[in-house]
């Protein structure tokens, strides 16, 4: 077996081991795991994701089977995000995900990346002991919609602290931009902002081009910062690390 960038051609075979891997982790209708791979896996978008020199997709590739996906993004100055770890459940438990892990970590870092971030559902029982296994911290939660219903991811990062300043909303509330978590943007990173300084609520999100808050988030989870355009797309559906 070998991990490789991604090709064009891996397109299909991308998808099915997604699919595959949705059904076989979670406790989800079909109707939700049909709009998760339209949304998030179809043919467009990973060709998409191939061309930006921010994101990184490999494939494990066992005698020219695609048999697992990793995809991460550079979310910030020298922060690489492990965004999803999918392998087909026919090849589960032959150590597939710890190497597609120990490889999209070692190129994140050789592309620059000195701290590594991971999320996946809080109810993936073996995603989150996959990262606690490898010594990350859960260091705070998100949401996620699937379909009609929105669900609970955790946030992980090998990182030692996490920086988190104190900042007033228009309503005077105080909440606290994470400082080391970001995700990209069109012109600047959004940094994630949570209610309480130990980073257990999610509140929104900063925008470090003009330093507002933004947090109006429409249903396909894409945010406008409203006094300067810089827009943040969704990047991810789930994870699963098996």
């Amino acid at each position: 077996m070998r991990i490789r960038e991604a090709e064009p051609a891996d397109r299909p075979a991308i998808r099915d081991v997604a699919r595959r891997s949705l059904v076989a982790s979670y406790s989800l209708g079909p109707e939700a795991i049909t709009s998760a791979i339209e949304e998030w896996y179809d043919e467009d978008r990973i060709e998409e994701i191939l061309g930006d020199d921010d994101r990184l997709l490999l494939v494990a590739d066992r005698d020219g089977q695609v048999v697992g996906v990793s995809e991460s993004v550079f979310s910030g100055d020298h922060v690489g995000t492990i965004l999803w770890l999918h392998v087909d459940p026919s090849y589960r438990g032959e150590g597939i995900g710890s190497a597609l892990f120990d490889e999209t970590d070692r190129v994140l870092r050789d592309r620059g990346a000195e701290t590594i971030h991971g999320r996946v559902l809080a109810d993936n029982v073996e995603g989150n002991t996959f990262y606690e296994d490898r010594g990350f911290e859960r260091v705070g939660t998100g949401e996620v919609d699937i379909g009609e219903r929105t669900y609970v991811e955790n946030l992980y990062t090998d990182a030692d602290e996490i920086g988190r300043d104190p900042i007033t909303d228009e309503s005077g509330k105080t909440v606290y931009v994470d400082h080391d978590t970001h995700e990209k943007g069109s012109i600047e990173p959004f940094h994630v902002v949570y209610t309480t300084e130990d980073g257990d609520d999610r509140y929104g999100y900063f925008c470090s081009n003009c330093e507002s808050l933004a947090n109006a988030m429409n249903s396909m989870g894409r945010i406008e910062c409203n006094n300067c355009g810089n827009v943040r797309k969704p990047l991810r559906w789930d994870a699963a690390y098996l």
